[in-house]
C-alpha cells in the first residue's frame, strides 16, 4: 500500500501513513527470533488511539483488517458512525479464522472478515477469488485491482556471461517455505544434471542433495537479490488459502526480467503464460522438465525474461493501477 502514496499525491489524494506494527516486528519474523508480544500489544493500543482521528479524513484505507484476531468492532464502529472506508486484500486472510485449527476460534472469528466486506465502502480484491468471498459477504461495491510492482524500483539486468551455475531463486518465509519443499526431488535430480544453486531468500530449510545458500529478506535488498536469480520458481499446494494469492512473487521475478516456473494455481495461471513468460508446472515431472530446459538455455531464460517484464509493463505495476485507485478513492470521497 506505502507504494501507492506518492503517486496518489499526483492525483490530488494525500495519504497518512499508521502502520499497525513496528518494523522490527518484521526484522524479527524473517530472522526466526521469537516475537516480542509486549510491542505488540502497545501497537494495537496506538493504532485504536490512532482511530480516534479517523474523522477528520475523508476515507480510511484499510488492509484486510483493523485489529487481527479481535472481532470486526472497530470496523463495524466506523461504518456506524459515517466513516467510509475501503478495504485491501491480496491474500485469502479470511481463512486465517475460518479454517483455523482451534473451533473456538472458527466459532468466534470465522465470519469476521465477512463483517469487514460488508460494512466497507469499497472491497479492493488482488484476484477473482477473494472478489467471489467479497460477493458472498454481501459487499455492496467490489473492485478487482492486482498486486503490482513499482516499474521504477525493479530493473532488468544484463546475466552474467560466464558462471559456474544456474541460480534458482525463491523469496519467502518460514509460513511458506513448506511450498519449496514439495519441488526438492525435481531440483535434486536436475543438479545431477546441470551445475545450480538454490537461492532462498527470507527462510531456512535443509534441502539435501541441493546446494542451499540463504540470504537474508529486506526491503532495501529484495530488488537486488532477486536481480542475480537466473530463474525465479513460485510451487503451491493446491488448497483455499493459496487460490487467494496474487502471485506477488512471480510480478517481482518477472519485474526484474527473470522467467518462471509456477505452480498452476489460482491467479498464478493468468499471471504466467505457458511457454512464453515461464512455465507453469503440476507435478515433480513437469518441474523437472522445466527447471532443466531453462537452466540448459540462457537464449530461452533471456526471451521468456523479456516477455515477462512486458507483462508486468502491461498488467502489474503501480504505473497502470495508481490512476485506477484514484478513480475509485475520488468516487467514494467527493
Amino acid at each position: 500500500m506505502c507504494q501507492y502514496v506518492e503517486p496518489l499525491y499526483s492525483m490530488d489524494i494525500n495519504v497518512s501513513v499508521l502502520p499497525l506494527l513496528r518494523a522490527s516486528y518484521l526484522d524479527r519474523f524473517y530472522a526466526g527470533v521469537p516475537t516480542k508480544w509486549s510491542e505488540v500489544a502497545g501497537d494495537y493500543v496506538k493504532r485504536l488511539g490512532g482511530l480516534f482521528k479517523a474523522r477528520h479524513f475523508d476515507l480510511l484505507w484499510i488492509e484486510k483488517e483493523l485489529f487481527p484476531y479481535i472481532p470486526a468492532w472497530a470496523e463495524r464502529l466506523l461504518a456506524s458512525s459515517g466513516v467510509r472506508y475501503v478495504v485491501d486484500y491480496d491474500d485469502a486472510v479470511f481463512h486465517s479464522y475460518d479454517l483455523h485449527r482451534n473451533a473456538l476460534v472458527r466459532k468466534v472469528l470465522g465470519k469476521k472478515i465477512d463483517s469487514v466486506m460488508r460494512h466497507a465502502a469499497v472491497v479492493v480484491c488482488g484476484n477473482s477469488y477473494l472478489a467471489e468471498r467479497a460477493s458472498k459477504a454481501g459487499a455492496r461495491r467490489i473492485e478487482i485491482v492486482p498486486t503490482v510492482i513499482d516499474l521504477q524500483r525493479y530493473l532488468m539486468l544484463e546475466p552474467a556471461v560466464a558462471q559456474e551455475f544456474i541460480r534458482i531463486g525463491w523469496m519467502g518465509s518460514l509460513s511458506t517455505v513448506k511450498y519449496l519443499r514439495a519441488v526438492a526431488s525435481a531440483l535434486q535430480t536436475t543438479s545431477t544434471k546441470i551445475p545450480l544453486k538454490l537461492i532462498v531468500v527470507g527462510a531456512r530449510c535443509e534441502l539435501p542433495g541441493i546446494d542451499v545458500e540463504f540470504r537474508p529478506w529486506s526491503e532495501d535488498s529484495e530488488v537486488e537479490e532477486i536481480q542475480h536469480f537466473d530463474i525465479g520458481i513460485m510451487p503451491l499446494h493446491q488448497g483455499p488459502w493459496e487460490l487467494g494469492k496474487c502471485g506477488y512473487k512471480l510480478i517481482q521475478y518477472m519485474a526484474c526480467g527473470k522467467p518462471v516456473i509456477a505452480s498452476p494455481v489460482g491467479f498464478n495461471q493468468e499471471i504466467v503464460q505457458h511457454g512464453l513468460n515461464g512455465y507453469l508446472a503440476n507435478d515433480v515431472d513437469s518441474w523437472r522438465e522445466a527447471l532443466e530446459e531453462l537452466c540448459a538455455d540462457a537464449d530461452t531464460r533471456r526471451r521468456m525474461g523479456e516477455r515477462g517484464r512486458i507483462s508486468v509493463e502491461k498488467m502489474y505495476c503501480l504505473q497502470k493501477t495508481a490512476p485506477q485507485m484514484a478513480r475509485i478513492f475520488h468516487s467514494i470521497a467527493g
